[in-house]
């Protein structure tokens, strides 16, 4: 099938300048991601880093536990919006993250994080594990705020349902 597409590819005019382009594309893209993992790893180093302020921490949190999640804001299935969260809302995420640390801290994390993470470290089992502990206590906390919310709505109902009925049945007797 790979054979029939290409051929079907180059048989077009312009098909070549079509191809290139496309790989051109595609090598920016990859050069972009890259860019961006290390980025990511900078952020979560600068998140450890002692001179960051508090406030840039919990936001370096959220944004690189977004970042790493496997869970969207936005599921990737529906279509053009499904990508917005990646290609708009986790740069700028990311953007505002890098202007909350202090310039120098983040040019040491940026040095660190280009060495690499260290190989055969546990980092990322860590941060799998600890991303995933906050979703299940993220949707913990939506599913106890829906019952707390939603649960006594209807238990009141039938309790305002029942002292109706029963002061009705009292006016009634007399």
């Amino acid at each position: 099938m790979c054979d029939y597409v290409s051929t079907l590819a180059h048989s077009r005019p312009g098909a070549d300048e079509m191809t290139a382009a496309t790989m051109a594309v595609l090598q920016v893209l990859k050069t972009r991601a890259r860019q961006l993992k290390s980025e990511v790893y900078a952020l979560y180093l600068a998140g450890l880093h002692p001179q960051t302020p508090r406030y840039a921490k919990l936001y370096l949190l959220a944004v690189v536990a977004y970042a790493l999640s496997p869970i969207d804001l936005i599921p990737d299935f529906i279509p053009v919006l499904g990508l917005v969260d990646e290609l708009i809302l986790l740069p700028f995420a990311i953007a505002l993250a890098v202007k909350l640390i202090p310039k120098n801290v983040m040019a040491e994390c940026r040095a660190r994080a280009a060495q690499g993470p260290p190989s055969g470290s546990r980092l990322a089992r860590y941060a799998a594990a600890f991303i995933g502990v906050l979703w299940l206590a993220f949707i913990a906390a939506a599913a106890l705020w829906a019952y707390n919310a939603f649960a006594h709505e209807r238990s009141r109902g039938i309790t305002e349902q029942r002292l109706v009925e029963t002061s009705g049945d009292e006016y009634a007797g007399r």
